[in-house]
């Protein structure tokens, strides 16, 4: 019998094709909250399939999709550890909120998808779902698992998460199920 062949000296049938692997797609972290890298995110088609409203670029040089009734920030900085992410968390965190509050969806991206997204996406769960580093890293991670802020960023990870703990000890008014009274903080 001839190799491929079957019981009765047939040829077996062909196996299945192999299920194809989506070279370009947006991760979904959340609802309103997806993590990519430049290629996928710059496809217009995607991001019209995906219903994405806002596209957080964090990048110098990568482009935006050609879409639509889409809003654009750029977050200019390199991957690099010197790179100061941190002085932007607040402001993204607050438009992927402010995105998810009316309906929207937010596609963060940067060249890899890996350092820089990831970084921003973390940020937000931290502000945003009160989640605690470790938990916010795992659900990024979760849904796009290479993802990997470099060193420079997990710092600013680290004292960002130390900052919102804070905020919310010495600014009772940003957390609503906290009682406003008997709260002294030394700033």
């Amino acid at each position: 019998k001839a190799p491929g062949e079957g019981k009765l000296g047939r040829s077996a049938p062909p196996p299945p094709p192999p299920q194809p692997f989506r070279m370009l797609q947006l991760c979904q972290v959340t609802r309103a909250l997806l993590i990519s890298n430049a290629r996928s995110a710059c496809s217009t088609e995607l991001v019209q399939q995906e219903a994405v409203t806002l596209c957080i670029n964090v990048s110098r040089q990568q482009p935006f999709p050609a879409a639509d009734h889409v809003a654009m920030l750029r977050i200019p900085v390199y991957d690099d550890p010197n790179e100061d992410l941190y002085c932007h968390f607040d402001r993204c965190a607050d438009a992927i909120q402010s995105e998810a509050e009316h309906g929207g969806r937010t596609v963060v991206y940067c060249k890899n998808g890996r350092s820089r997204s990831a970084t921003v996406c973390v940020a937000y769960l931290l502000k945003h779902r009160k989640l605690s580093l470790g938990d916010a890293l795992q659900k990024v991670k979760t849904a796009r698992h290479v993802i990997d802020p470099n060193p420079g960023f997990m710092a600013q990870l680290e004292r960002y998460e130390q900052e919102l703990r804070t905020r919310s000890l010495c600014f009772p008014s940003l957390r609503p199920e906290a009682p406003l009274l008997l709260t002294f903080c030394s700033i």
